[in-house]
């Protein structure tokens, strides 16, 4: 029986920026750090956000494992692990330098991967690298090169979407719907899969229909109904299923997904006003990422109107209930700003904070690490619920794709948490022309 032998994986900074606990995941192959690495991470030292956070954690990490060994054949990650080191900066390979330019610190760090692959040539070298083209560049002379993927969603497609539909159901249970008090013992509706807590179901019998959603704390399928929030009313099933599931005080924590257009910072919104007087403040963020390579330095102005363009789309939503409200009570709305009592700030401002009696809404989620995910939802106190909202298939974060972002991630592992309800919604309700142009081009 012969032995595999340990793998070398090449780490790129960006996948230490996405995790910096990446080193033990890599089970008992060793791993290379490239000095390019140490010095890219030295630049993101400071800061709150969550690249901050990584490039420290990771320093710390390095620190404790410090030795002259790290430079010199490596020292042991842990027990059943492999062993980490760095390899100090070499000068060009032909093979490299004649196709790249040595002032990317990109290349530098290919150019250790492929020395080590040639060094080891009895053993399979990774790059291990979240950059696309880096992956390509590595291909193109030879290295073995790919996604850091621990956390990873396997299947995007058969991501849950929390709503399905149950056809052929028993006349007499979609009557019980209509019935005070409007529910019924799940035992009785019969299911090709088991149901997950708080699923929403839309029930089909032979004339009649009905929305419901699965209470497995009591085991009851209990009618959904639509209601209206702050002026503004659900226009469809799954709007309707994910009002709810803001209304609904026994999940702390909701997630709706959908194209631009599918209404779902509205509907959080509303939910979140109706909901007002539960919660000591209403507080909306979202990730700030430039869509252009120039980032939010390049803005003129101040740093509140550097902000405002990423803050606006949360401020549009704003003024659709105001105008929803009506003029008689749209000074409610306005109140609640100047009081502070719904506050509306990039997510960065937000980090390292306690969130006690909150409703927290953090729309464009999908441009969120699993580890920033993570950490937002363990900085939730006493009484607080948050909503994540975000289209999984429109990313504009560099380094994340659907399978990887945090959004998707989330929706996977909380899948069946009684405390945990998701919507995905498909149908757009901005307008036909938005409908039409989100669905074709």
């Amino acid at each position: 029986m012969t032995v595999s032998k340990k793998k070398i994986f090449v780490l790129d900074t960006n996948v230490i920026l996405h995790d910096s606990s990446c080193i033990n995941q890599f089970g008992e192959h060793d791993i290379i750090i490239p000095i390019t690495v140490l010095e890219e991470l030295d630049n993101f030292k400071k800061g709150n956000d969550s690249l901050n956070f990584h490039a420290r954690e990771f320093a710390r990490t390095v620190d404790s494992l410090s030795g002259d060994k790290l430079f010199n054949g490596g020292v042991s990650i842990g027990t059943g692990r492999g062993k980490i080191s760095i390899k100090l900066d070499r000068e060009f390979d032909e093979s490299i330098a004649a196709n790249f330019s040595s002032k990317k610190p990109d290349h530098h760090i290919l150019n250790i991967g492929y020395q080590v692959a040639q060094e080891f040539s009895d053993r399979e070298v990774f790059l291990v690298t979240k950059d696309v083209n880096l992956r390509m560049k590595a291909k193109a002379v030879g290295l073995m090169a790919q996604d850091y993927k621990n956390d990873h969603v396997s299947d995007i497609l058969q991501l849950y979407t929390g709503t399905r539909i149950e056809e052929h159901v028993d006349p007499e249970l979609i009557t019980l719907m209509y019935t005070p008090p409007y529910e019924f013992s799940s035992d009785l509706l019969k299911t090709e899969k088991p149901l997950v807590p708080n699923e929403y179901l839309i029930l089909r019998g032979e004339r009649k229909s009905a929305l419901a959603v699965y209470d497995d704390e009591l085991n009851l399928i209990k009618h959904v109904d639509k209601v209206p929030s702050f002026g503004i009313t659900p226009r469809n099933a799954e709007q309707t299923y994910a009002l709810d599931a803001i209304l609904n005080d026994s999940v702390r924590l909701v997630s709706l997904t959908g194209k631009a257009g599918t209404g779902k910072t509205l509907i959080a919104l509303a939910g979140a006003l109706k909901r007002k007087k539960s919660f000591r403040q209403i507080l909306m963020a979202r990730p700030i990422v430039a869509l252009s390579n120039k980032d939010i330095g390049f803005l003129p102005g101040d740093i509140q109107s550097k902000l405002d363009p990423y803050m606006k789309p949360l401020f549009d939503n704003l003024t659709v209930i105001e105008h929803a409200q009506g003029d008689a009570k749209r000074s409610q709305v306005t109140r609640l700003v100047d009081d502070k009592k719904l506050v509306i700030e990039p997510l960065s401002y937000i980090r390292g904070r306690s969130l006690v009696n909150t409703f927290f809404i953090i729309d464009e989620a999908q441009n969120l690490t699993p580890h920033e995910i993570k950490t937002i939802i363990t900085r939730a106190g006493e009484g607080t619920k948050i909503v994540f909202t975000g289209d999984i298939f429109q990313i504009d974060h560099p380094y994340l794709d659907s399978h990887s972002n945090g959004l998707s991630y989330l929706i996977e592992k909380m899948k069946g948490q009684r405390l945990y309800a998701h919507v995905n919604l498909t149908k757009g309700e901005r307008s036909e022309l938005a409908d039409l142009a989100g669905s074709i081009l």
